[in-house]
């Protein structure tokens, strides 16, 4: 750990004021999708967290709800201090056991244990305690960054999701035809009764299981809202992958839980209920998005497998919310597209070297390299001989029979292919000794049509002769009017 990092030191001198010594150790814990930083703290056998977070509101809304939860019992950390200003606090320590860690996390349906089974409902028994009991006398003065999860909140949520899934992911739509059900969208649900705390990120990561009994955390950007909200998150979180069937019985359970403290018309409850999984699911994919094509984490993408799921589901089970036949189609496409396969498929064994070779146009922008990593090898084939300048191969492309035996008959394109297989093969081999998992190979030539789809095929084929790696092949210009069958 970075001695010298500001944040490590507010941490580290928070805890020396509040117990007068230095610590033994500090362990930075792995980073969440958050800029806050969490460090374990050892002295004298115990432990406790230290949390850094530069924005102070979002902290300031934190500690008020711990308390204020604190007050009515319900099982969250223990606020020990924070400074001023308000950056840096320090809260006891739930272990590193998360909901999500106890589940089957597998794409196929799984049957989940008794014993989780069991854990979700204790977790349904205190949802209400946070929304009904702990929401009649809190203070949503300190909400961040808004006091309601209300029609301004659902159009945020939903344009997320249309700017950075559906045009980031490549999804075709009619901006005018979605807005106008995105306005129907919103207001049928915002009719929803909304007089309750709504946790917004209620899912199995932020539920800690300590001594066999639920414990929560990250509820900062609590609002008021309706009670169906975090239900939706919690029921259809993305990977926790629950079984259908199983989601309509904890379902059935939660509205028998919260019948203890209002009354609650069923039907209405459910089919509202719908409407807020539709929401949650777009806001998922647009986080997805973000995280995955804008800031190349490509962990995040694997989750959309468990979104067209979700949505298949609804659809198939007349879920899917009524009167919105354009956003149906929209979420059918999603189904449906194969764009997304070679982040969800999981034919790959992660534990091998995965190279993805592509083929691009210099006209359009390079290839980014989505594992994260960044770097990769870039070739360029405008040296190289031109089909494209002969009539016969206007309408083809590099993986059409007429172009390879031109190619193939270039001494120089030979050459060329020799000597870049030779540099990827030679690296691919230490990159594989050191562990490595991505390695991404692009090669370039003006239209990205002909040469530079030749290579990357050329390539792809000799690197599964000679390795036993994972290949992916992607050519920028697929989709274009010549054939590449």
């Amino acid at each position: 750990m970075d001695v010298n990092n500001d944040s490590v030191k507010l941490v580290s001198n928070l805890f020396e004021k509040w117990k007068g010594k230095p610590c033994d150790k500090m362990v930075k814990l792995p980073q969440t999708a958050s800029d806050r930083e969490y460090y374990r703290i050892f002295f004298d056998k115990e432990s406790v967290i230290g949390a850094f977070n530069p924005n102070i509101d979002e902290n300031i809304a934190f500690i008020e709800f711990t308390k204020h939860f604190s007050k009515h019992e319900i099982p969250v950390p223990t606020v020990i201090c924070e400074n001023t200003p308000l950056n840096s606090y320090l809260i006891s320590d739930l272990g590193d056991t998360t909901l999500f860690s106890l589940l089957p996390l597998t794409k196929e349906q799984t049957d989940f244990s008794q014993d989780v089974i069991h854990i979700y409902k204790k977790v349904l028994e205190w949802l209400p305690e946070f929304q009904i009991t702990a929401g009649k006398d809190i203070n949503y003065d300190v909400c961040y960054p808004r006091k309601a999860f209300d029609s301004r909140s659902m159009f945020w949520d939903l344009n997320y999701f249309k700017y950075f899934f559906l045009k980031l992911g490549d999804i075709f739509f009619d901006e005018e035809k979605l807005e106008d059900e995105f306005v129907k969208l919103v207001g049928w649900l915002s009719q929803a009764p909304s007089d309750f705390f709504m946790f917004r990120d209620f899912q199995s990561r932020n539920i800690m299981i300590l001594d066999n009994k639920p414990r929560f955390i990250d509820y900062q950007g609590g609002r008021k809202g309706p009670l169906q909200y975090d239900l939706a998150s919690l029921l259809f979180d993305a990977k926790a992958n629950i079984p259908f069937d199983l989601r309509i019985e904890l379902l059935d359970y939660y509205i028998k839980q919260i019948e203890k403290y209002i009354t609650v018309d069923k039907k209405q409850f459910i089919h509202y209920f719908y409407g807020f999984v539709l929401i949650r699911i777009f806001q998922a994919m647009g986080a997805y998005g973000f995280r995955g094509f804008h800031e190349k984490k490509p962990l995040f993408l694997q989750s959309i497998f468990y979104a067209q799921n979700n949505l298949k589901w609804l659809i198939e089970n007349n879920c899917f919310p009524r009167n919105l036949p354009y956003l149906k189609d929209i979420a059918k496409q999603i189904i449906e597209t194969k764009k997304f396969d070679k982040y969800t498929c999981g034919d790959y064994d992660q534990e091998k070297l995965t190279i993805t070779v592509n083929s691009f146009s210099y006209k359009k922008t390079h290839p980014v390299d989505m594992s994260g990593n960044g770097g990769g090898f870039m070739f360029d084939c405008r040296a190289l001989p031109n089909p494209g300048r002969y009539s016969e191969f206007k309408n083809l492309c590099g993986k059409d029979k007429p172009v390879i035996e031109y190619l193939s008959k270039e001494p120089e394109v030979n050459v060329f292919i020799e000597k870049t297989s030779d540099i990827v093969l030679s690296s691919a081999k230490k990159y594989i000794d050191r562990g490595f998992k991505n390695l991404m190979v692009s090669y370039g030539c003006t239209g990205g049509q002909h040469r530079s789809v030749f290579c990357a095929e050329k390539l792809a084929g000799i690197i599964k002769s000679k390795l036993d790696v994972n290949v992916e092949i992607n050519h920028q210009q697929e989709g274009l009017s010549w054939s590449c069958d």
